[in-house]
């Protein structure tokens, strides 16, 4: 085990960058994961990561100790407390990471349902649009050129894992997609011309399009969907947060697959 105890270390700034900055993690190919779940997901999904990270007070946590056995001869870092933190997206960090490859995008078409995300720009939103698609059964996640980083570590934490079991695809071309989709796409909007969702038959594969927090889809996407679908709100709501959006959506195509 290596120890770093200065911020002029260069493996040390090479470190925080990832933590920061997505250019450098599309650059380098890598991204950090923070945390004994994170972890422990990809040491039991995909197996190995590139190098673990741990904190001085982190060698004394359980969860730390099992983890580093687990990965028995594989190289560990470790960091003074205030060096570590300055990598974590926490206020309060466990005290172990790791660095991981980012997966190799894929090209090939979709045919299976899918996400569409335009310009969603807050981490936690599209964390938790990809945990609940991994839990719904939905494999594939394409963000356009507007979205927050999808490898960065505080969409990782927010999708608690969910990456691991999903084709993740960045800067993706929407309209292309929509239009090319073979399955049912479909716009969802706040108001106007559209459906509720719950009059729609979701039996079948379905492209889910979900736009920007506060302005929605754009018309050119939004036109390039079959259909477009509104969730009925009570009258004293006027939206929802698009993951919570999501959710919905998700899951009600999943109760109908379900036949229940």
């Amino acid at each position: 085990m290596k120890s770093i105890a200065s911020r002029d270390n260069p493996t040390f700034k090479t470190l925080r960058l990832l933590a920061e900055d997505g250019r450098v993690q599309r650059r380098e190919g890598r991204t950090l994961l923070d945390g004994p779940h994170l972890v422990a997901e990809y040491l039991a999904r995909m197996g190995l990561p590139e190098l673990l990270l741990v904190s001085d007070s982190g060698l004394r946590n359980p969860e730390v100790a099992d983890i580093l056995e687990r990965c028995g001869s594989l190289d560990v870092l470790c960091l003074k407390d205030g060096l570590f933190a300055e990598i974590s997206p926490v206020a309060t960090p466990v005290g172990i990471a790791a660095v991981i490859p980012i997966p190799a995008v894929r090209d090939d078409p979709i045919t299976e349902s899918c996400a569409l995300l335009e310009n969603v720009q807050d981490a936690g939103n599209i964390g938790s649009i990809l945990r609940s698609a991994a839990a719904a059964g939905i494999g594939h996640v394409v963000l356009g050129p507007g979205c927050a980083g999808v490898w960065t570590p505080k969409v990782l934490r927010a999708a608690q894992g969910a990456h691991f079991s999903l084709d993740l695809r960045e800067r993706g071309d929407l309209i292309g997609m929509a239009k090319a989709y073979p399955g049912l796409s479909i716009a969802t909007v706040a108001t106007g011309d559209s459906r509720s969702l719950y009059e729609l038959d979701l039996k079948g594969p379905i492209a889910w399009i979900f736009g920007n927090e506060g302005g929605g889809l754009s018309p050119q996407l939004a036109a390039a969907a079959k259909l477009r679908a509104t969730i009925p709100l009570s009258a004293t709501s006027e939206s929802l947060n698009v993951a919570a959006a999501a959710a919905v959506c998700f899951f009600e195509a999943a109760r109908q697959r379900r036949g229940r």
